[in-house]
């Protein structure tokens, strides 16, 4: 029995991502690398940055989704910005890779802020194997197709308004509406649709004493024909080395957060979710570990950033 429903559970799983709502990826740890969700963000550090991240959601669920993720970035000049994103997501039987160039253009507007234009393209690649796992071929066209593979552009962009301490953000990473599937597949076809995703990300960073820095921040994610996600989270700066915070997953997960400042260049970060829906009886939890490595022209960060 415990078998069964883990099995239908995790068929749920499927449908939801990979069929009907074609999600893009989530990550707890969106504070540290918001060019993931946002082009604007390109070369806003002000040197150049290198971010790895690897996910393992929901431990314990055969196909459950793992992704990958690494961004380089950099200014060119003091106005303009680049970076390039990979995204390698996986969930059952599909795999889809999404290969980005990042492109931002900042104008200063006062003394303390600036807003960043950016603007992004690429292409993702979409994989989807039914021979994989233990679905069984009930006579569907979509099974018996067996693998599915196609390649999509994309077309994005995004505002980023920041200043030392405060920033929000909107973006758009695809406008392009595309299926996944062959109008053939009657099972599939009219459900499988990218849709229109939309970021709002923001943050503030405050003194809490002369060692201790604290940074509320949220994400809000809308899906068109999808409930709105609300992300929310709390991070503490200790010594300009120990990061420590939690986060909200609104009717998902809460999550706790952990990082060190190996040195000036490295950053070492890792977060935990644990599911509060009913999903949390077949899983043993989310484990998100971020990497973020820096250089800097002159090897000193004159002013470290919680951003």
């Amino acid at each position: 029995m415990k078998n069964f429903k883990q099995y239908i559970a995790v068929s749920l799983i499927f449908i939801g991502y990979t069929v009907i709502a074609q999600q893009d990826p989530q990550f707890t740890q969106y504070t540290i690398n918001p060019l993931a969700v946002n082009s604007a963000y390109a070369g806003t550090r002000g040197h150049a940055t290198i971010i790895g991240l690897h996910r393992t959601q929901w431990l314990g669920i055969d196909g459950a989704p793992r992704t990958q993720t690494l961004s380089i970035d950099t200014p060119i000049g003091n106005r303009v910005g680049l970076g390039f994103s990979a995204i390698n997501d996986e969930i059952g039987p599909s795999e889809e890779t999404y290969l980005d160039l990042n492109f931002s253009y900042t104008v200063p507007l006062d003394e303390n802020y600036k807003l960043s234009f950016g603007l992004k393209g690429g292409l993702r690649l979409f994989n989807l194997d039914f021979n994989k796992g233990r679905i069984q071929n009930d006579g569907d066209a979509a099974f018996q197709q067996g693998v599915d593979n196609k390649i999509f552009p994309t077309i994005g962009a995004g505002l980023f308004l920041h200043s030392k301490r405060k920033y929000v953000g909107l973006a758009a990473p695809n406008f392009l509406k595309v299926d996944h599937f062959d109008d053939s597949i009657t099972s599939f076809g009219e459900v499988a649709v990218e849709r229109l995703h939309l970021f709002l990300i923001g943050g503030w960073v405050f003194p809490v004493s002369q060692k201790t820095l604290f940074k509320p921040a949220f994400l809000i994610k809308h899906v068109n024909g999808s409930p709105i996600s609300v992300d929310v989270s709390a991070n503490f700066l200790f010594f300009e080395k120990l990061r420590l915070g939690a986060s909200y997953r609104w009717d998902d997960s809460i999550s706790g957060l952990v990082g060190f400042q190996i040195s000036p260049n490295l950053l070492v970060s890792y977060a935990y979710d644990y599911t509060t829906t009913e999903l949390r009886r077949y899983n043993s939890g989310t484990h998100e570990l971020t990497l973020r490595f820096e250089i800097f022209k002159n090897r000193i960060l004159k002013s470290p950033r919680f951003f």
